[in-house]
């Protein structure tokens, strides 16, 4: 039963993305990540990552990538292929470039890239609000937290080296966190319009929710479908401007449905010669910018 109103339609949609890829047989998700391969040689396979797919299982997760690389190497090479490795992490959400490599040792040259800073990599994202200034660098330190709420729960958060100090405005260095990890995220702003931006974003570190953190707690901008990181001390659907609702076609109460708009759009991998790859945005996240009115920047 399809609904014939577009809106409905797109809720629907919006609402099915995460689920799809768990209810799949693993031999269909491996055909699917096949499909999306976008680059390989006798070193790596590259593919762009769908939307709601995590890279390792965990509680209540039927399907993963990591699960599947064996039955994709025997897919991409005809029955005859050690499995494929993984060499970084997108979280569930994140759509785009993906590297895998063939060999335990292309995975550990790869991993050193990554760890070593030395592999550039650039994500587009939709975030509420405009960056100020519209260009810059978030370098803050991030912890992970205990968030004590009716419902407990863990959370990346800033951990910053400085603090204004109440009383008379001074700037106080804190104590380091000593669990703390140093994070820096480079961002410009693309295009703005209906309350939203677009930013592309590179990481110069590989902290975990990194963009995330930096955007929504360093600049006041949570990407768009981030319910996780637009409050702190709950766990509840993002609250949108009246204009971006407006936009978008949406009551406040089906906001819950927005998948986060955050996608690995290109990566540079010093590997030899320089290999560049793009993965173009998904459809959901071009359908979103076209509805907001925010112009896609020609690549």
């Amino acid at each position: 039963q399809v609904p014939k109103d577009p809106t409905q339609r797109w809720l629907r949609e919006l609402a099915a993305l995460s689920q799809q890829l768990q209810q799949v047989h693993p031999n269909v998700l491996a055909k699917i990540l096949k499909q999306r391969t976008v680059y390989q040689n006798e070193e790596i396979v590259v593919i762009d990552k769908p939307y709601g797919l995590p890279v390792h299982g965990g509680p209540g997760i039927k399907n993963c990538i990591a699960d599947v690389l064996p039955i994709l190497a025997k897919m991409l090479e005809n029955m005859r292929a050690d499995p494929l490795h993984l060499c970084h992490r997108l979280d569930k959400e994140t759509t785009g470039v993906m590297v895998l490599a063939r060999s335990k040792e292309a995975a550990d040259k790869i991993r050193l890239l990554f760890k070593t800073r030395q592999v550039e990599k650039i994500y587009w994202a939709v975030v509420l609000g405009d960056p100020d200034p519209v260009e810059g660098i978030v370098e803050i330190p991030i912890v992970e937290k205990e968030v004590q709420s009716h419902q407990s729960h863990y959370k990346m958060t800033l951990a910053p080296n400085y603090r204004l100090c109440p009383e008379d405005g001074k700037v106080v260095k804190i104590r380091k966190n000593r669990n703390a990890e140093s994070a820096v995220t480079r961002y410009r702003r693309l295009a703005s319009a209906s309350a939203c931006s677009l930013l592309e974003l590179q990481p110069i570190t590989g902290v975990k929710h990194q963009i995330r953190v930096h955007l929504a707690y360093g600049l006041g901008c949570p990407i768009l479908g981030d319910h996780k990181y637009s409050h702190w001390s709950k766990l509840a659907p993002q609250k949108l401007p009246e204009l971006t609702l407006r936009r978008l076609k949406l009551e406040q109460s089906k906001a819950r449905h927005l998948p986060l708009h955050l996608h690995a759009h290109r990566l540079r991998l010093p590997l030899g010669q320089p290999l560049d790859f793009v993965c173009k945005l998904p459809l959901f996240f071009q359908k979103t910018l076209r509805k907001l009115e925010l112009d896609i920047p020609k690549d």
